[in-house]
């Protein structure tokens, strides 16, 4: 098996929202903002090459939107999904499944294309990833979430055909999010602070177990447990699944993959004096 790190530029946000009561005396230094109070922030996704199949983890936000949305969140960088992929000798249609954690906009808003008039899969030989549950939380959403969850994104997902969902499992009696395979080689983790049911591959790699963190930890910065998204929709709830998540990640000598992070794709963990923080932050291809 192999991985590869796919890069499809940066955006902005607030870092107010991306760092919840976090004052921004303290997150400013970590990832200072502009004169807007917004922050840069990858859309880094992952790319699994796993015997015959090729699994893209998200495919960030796609350029389909108008300008009015991308003067929101100022897409910016020389990094697309077409480069990244080709920089591996791969291309959309070589993609068999792409895996979605869950359907905000900067996570799946590369699944679907504007071809003339109408809206089509970008990975047309592809299996996209979903569950019923987030499904239906995404395509039902609640009036704070929706405009995350874009229809233009979703729904042609599931007109294609090309749509499936992993088993949701039932809750673990141990309090920790429950998992379920999705390959030999990966299993998928549920958690549901940030939104319903977000799938986090957990994949075994060179005989370390890798996490693909999505917006569980955006990035190294929101290690700390207080350190939670003013965007998630059940903040104690995301603090609930961090710990045990970090506890468990420490103790199993765990890497975790960084979606959101711009300046760090990946890095381990140590306890300290302070609580669990990053260890070693690195480049996936130096694994």
């Amino acid at each position: 098996m192999d991985l590869y790190t796919i890069n499809t530029g940066y955006f902005k946000l607030d870092g107010g929202a991306m760092f919840g009561v976090v004052p921004k005396s303290i997150w400013n230094k970590l990832n200072p903002a502009d004169d807007n109070n917004m922050c840069s922030w990858a859309l880094r996704c992952l790319l699994i090459e796993d015997g015959d199949r090729l699994i893209l983890i998200d495919n960030g936000m796609g350029d389909k939107q108008d300008a009015k949305f991308f003067g929101h969140y100022h897409l910016h960088g020389n990094d697309s999904l077409d480069g990244s992929l080709a920089l591996h000798g791969f291309n959309r249609s070589d993609i068999t499944d792409v895996f979605l954690t869950h359907l905000h906009f900067d996570h799946c808003g590369g699944s679907i294309i504007r071809q003339g008039d109408k809206l089509a899969p970008a990975f047309p030989n592809a299996v996209y990833w979903s569950n019923a549950d987030h499904w239906q939380w995404a395509t039902q959403p609640n009036d704070r979430e929706k405009a995350s969850f874009l229809k233009e994104n979703i729904l042609p997902i599931q007109e294609s055909g090309q749509l499936q969902f992993a088993e949701v499992p039932h809750a673990s009696k141990t309090g920790r999010p429950g998992s379920t395979g999705f390959t030999e080689n990966i299993s998928i983790r549920f958690v549901s602070g940030h939104t319903d049911k977000m799938m986090l591959p957990q994949i075994s790699y060179k005989g370390r177990t890798l996490v693909y963190m999505a917006d569980l930890l955006p990035s190294v910065a929101h290690i700390p447990i207080p350190y939670i998204m003013a965007y998630d929709m059940f903040p104690l709830t995301s603090l609930q699944e961090k710990k045990s998540f970090l506890q468990e990640a420490v103790e199993g000598d765990y890497l975790l993959f960084f979606e959101h992070d711009k300046d760090y794709e990946c890095c381990s963990l140590q306890l300290t004096d302070k609580g669990i923080r990053q260890k070693d932050c690195f480049k996936l291809a130096e694994l």
